[in-house]
């Protein structure tokens, strides 16, 4: 069986020294592809470093994370670009969070809009990462109607509504599903068969958000299969189910 891990930070400090081991030990749990998970201009060059060392099975994102946006961040968006050529499968990951607070709104949303202008211009996807701001969020995505977007939201928790909402902004959109599925009590573990599987990405998000029963631990794509098999017991369905279906959703939206 073939997974993608479509949202995975490989090159964190948590994986310092042991980079290869881990990225061997996803691909020996049968993830063929990570997606690496851009953050902002310091954490960059790491990224595309190993991404460089590990071509095909390592594949980059390029865009600056909400949480590190503040006044200078017109020079983070102008420092993305000289990466634009450099193999990069979506504009990411991008979006809005004010879950420390909404100081940096105002920043936010430019950031956000700027970044969703520059997808379409690239023709590439986006992978969102929203947190304590769907409302904002949702207004920006309405006035980026004519921007025919695609992309998905990572880490997705939410319920079929907010989805249903998602679609009904245009373009084509999946969520990132990951650990926090297998969660006790999670509202995402609850529903998860309410989404439609064509719309179902599989993510790690690690180091982080390791899922249960390794919960607290750090995380990395080996877990894949861990996900999968909770998404298919919900589901009513096979493993293979899951991994065939996530997979070609995977390959589909990131062009794979």
């Amino acid at each position: 069986m073939e997974f993608i891990d479509t949202h995975t930070h490989n090159y964190d400090h948590a994986f310092e020294g042991c980079e290869q081991e881990i990225i061997r030990k996803g691909t020996d749990a049968g993830v063929s592809v990570m997606i690496q998970a851009d953050i902002d201009s310091h954490e960059r060059p790491s990224m595309f470093a190993l991404v460089d060392r590990n071509p095909g099975v390592l594949r980059p994102m390029l865009g600056l994370y909400p949480g590190s946006v503040t006044e200078n961040w017109r020079d983070e968006i102008d420092a993305m670009l000289p990466y634009r050529d450099r193999g990069i499968v979506a504009v990411g990951e991008i979006g809005l969070d004010y879950h420390s607070g909404d100081h940096y709104r105002r920043e936010q949303m430019e950031a956000f809009r700027v970044q969703l202008e520059l997808a379409s211009e690239w023709d590439l996807p986006v992978n969102i990462h929203l947190r304590d701001a769907t409302e904002d969020f949702f207004t920006i995505l309405r006035d980026c109607r004519q921007l025919h977007l695609r992309g998905n939201l990572h880490a997705f928790g939410g319920s079929i509504e907010t989805y249903n909402r998602l679609r009904s902004c245009g373009g084509d959109w999946y969520v990132g599903i990951g650990g926090v599925v297998t969660f006790k009590n999670s509202s995402i573990g609850k529903h998860i068969a309410e989404f439609p599987l064509e719309a179902i990405l599989l993510e790690t998000d690690a180091p982080y958000l390791a899922p249960t029963p390794r919960r607290g631990e750090r995380n990395d794509s080996s877990n894949i299969p861990v996900i999968a098999a909770f998404i298919a017991e919900r589901m009513g369905t096979d493993l293979e189910s899951i991994a065939r279906a996530t997979t070609h959703n995977a390959r589909q939206l990131f062009s794979l």
